[in-house]
Parts: structure tokens; C-alpha cells; sequence
């Protein structure tokens, strides 16, 4: 191995050669895999004909109002409707993989989730998971949903629940300040 060091006016160049060959990089070589690429809640996504996705509004927390003088001070339980998307690439993997999703509530509680199968077949192809969710939201606060892929652990989604109660003005549905 040689090396060339040049300094001029402040700049450092540094040159290395070695006597080894240098190996190739090829996708044939070990990549490892496989790379979650996208997981997120939106409130809609459209699919067109060739399979591409695209998601409409972003989203991880949801307000619950309840209107009128005689709303509970605890929020009351409500159902929120969604789109999870989950996007993975196979890189090394190939074959049929399950993934799961599995909602944790503010307390702690582990819901029970939902476990999809899907096919990677290896490389830069992948599987997008897109489902219509509807979620019983029995707590206000922070919401994590667990995503694994063959019982390990790739990422962790946040939803949170937010109560607010709105009073209104005695015969009008003005708020009150």
C-alpha cells in the first residue's frame, strides 16, 4: 500500500492506493433486509391502476368534541376511521412475511391488533400494506401502534386522542369564551 500526501494553502489531499483488488459491490452481494420504508395513519389514499399509492392528509391525532353544557368530563369513547400504510422492501428476504399491528392505549393496555400476510420477493421489489382501519378510541392521549414483520419489532406509530368539550351559549350554538 502507498499513499500521497499533499498540502496547499490550507488544503489537505490524501491519496491511497493499495495493491489489493478491490471488491465489487453487486447486488448479488449481502444487502440485508428488509427496510421498512413508510408507516403513517392518513385519512384517505387513493391507489390508481398500476398500483401506485398516494396518501391524502397525513395524520396522528384526532380531536373528539362533545358539544352542549351536559358533556362528561371524561371523553366519552369514539370511533376514528383511517388508512395505515405500511411499506416495506425486500432487499436479502424473499417469501411470505406477516405483518402485524397492534395498538398500545395511553394506560398501557395492549389491544388486539391486526396481522396482514404479505410476499417480498427479493431486491428493490417490496409490498405495501393499505388498509381502512376504524379504531374504538376508549382513552384520551397517546396511542402507539406496534408494526412487526415476522414478530420483530420494525417501528412504532403514534395516534392521540384529544377531548375537548365545547359549551355553547344557552339557545345558540355559539361557543362560549
Amino acid at each position: 500500500m502507498a499513499g500521497l500526501l499533499s498540502c496547499r494553502k490550507g488544503l489537505i489531499m490524501v491519496l491511497v492506493f493499495s495493491d489489493q483488488l478491490q471488491e465489487e459491490i453487486s447486488m448479488k452481494d449481502k444487502i440485508g433486509g428488509p427496510f421498512l420504508m413508510a408507516a403513517f395513519f392518513c385519512e384517505h389514499v387513493l391507489q390508481e391502476k398500476d398500483g401506485v399509492i398516494s396518501a391524502i392528509r397525513i395524520v396522528d391525532r384526532f380531536i373528539h368534541t362533545v358539544p352542549g353544557p351536559d358533556a362528561p368530563e371524561k371523553m366519552p369513547p369514539f370511533t376514528i376511521k383511517f388508512s395505515i400504510i405500511i411499506a416495506f422492501k425486500s432487499g436479502d428476504i424473499k417469501g411470505k412475511q406477516d405483518v402485524k399491528i397492534t395498538p398500545i392505549a395511553p394506560s398501557g393496555q395492549v389491544l388486539p391488533g391486526i396481522s396482514i400476510p404479505i410476499l417480498l420477493e427479493g431486491g428493490d421489489k417490496g409490498a405495501n400494506v393499505n388498509i381502512t382501519y376504524a379504531f374504538n378510541a376508549q382513552e384520551e392521549g397517546l396511542y402507539w401502534f406496534d408494526v412487526t414483520l415476522n414478530d420483530k419489532l420494525f417501528t412504532r406509530m403514534p395516534l392521540r386522542t384529544i377531548y375537548q368539550k365545547m359549551f355553547t351559549k344557552p339557545g345558540t350554538a355559539e361557543p362560549l369564551h
